[in-house]
């Protein structure tokens, strides 16, 4: 996975008036989670931006509230492929990745962005671009190549996550399909549904027409 090295701000004022500003100037709020679990008392000094949230009795993780610009995200954001972030907030590298994007319903601005804080220890579960390789037997039948999936969930150790999944489709034939049972990438576990269609190769009008015919020839 490419890694894409980004810097933020802090961000302590949380009201909807701040909010409201911030999204004015072009900035967009969010928040790193999966950060350092703590043991309650915390008796350790908290920096610019930084909270602790409760998980259960006696323990919570420390996320970071920060503010982002448009354009620096956009690259980011507006993209197919899937990156690692290296970001920088006060004076601090996290690696992070993308959790959630809330897009404004009529305008498509970015209202806020969560991230999620990585390391070599922490699987993670993210989609991953599906890229096909090949030539299926079954298009060389006449039949149409069909990509129902463009992404799958997979989850594993963020240095393990590829830029894509790819499937060859070689020996795919008329009428078949490659659902996500069939697929196996080393080190990654693959979170959607084992029944679940990848792609396919359809019957065109074409392909009908010719095995009507070829059955009507014998």
């Amino acid at each position: 996975m490419k890694v894409f090295q980004l810097t933020a701000e802090p961000r302590t004022d949380l009201g909807k008036k701040a909010t409201k500003a911030l999204r004015a100037e072009g900035k967009i709020p969010a928040v790193i989670n999966g950060g350092a679990l703590v043991t309650l008392p915390f008796s350790g000094t908290l920096k610019p931006g930084q909270k602790l949230v409760e998980i259960e009795d006696g323990k919570a993780i420390i996320t970071t509230d920060i503010t982002l610009t448009q354009d620096n995200v956009r690259k980011l954001i507006y993209t197919p492929e899937i990156f690692a972030v290296e970001l920088t907030v006060n004076d601090e590298k996290h690696m992070v990745v993308l959790k959630d994007i809330q897009f404004h319903p009529v305008k498509d601005t970015i209202l806020h962005i969560d991230l999620l804080e990585v390391n070599e220890q922490k699987p993670v579960a993210i989609e991953v671009p599906v890229k096909l390789e090949g030539h299926a037997e079954g298009v060389k039948a006449g039949g149409k190549l069909q990509l129902s999936m463009k992404k799958l969930r997979v989850k594993a150790i963020y240095t393990n996550v590829p830029e894509k999944l790819v499937i060859n489709v070689d020996n795919l034939g008329l009428g078949k399909t490659i659902q996500v049972g069939d697929l196996h990438f080393e080190g990654l576990e693959m979170l959607n549904a084992k029944n679940a269609v990848v792609c396919a190769v359809a019957l065109t009008r074409a392909a009908r027409g010719a095995a009507a015919a070829a059955a009507a020839g014998k």
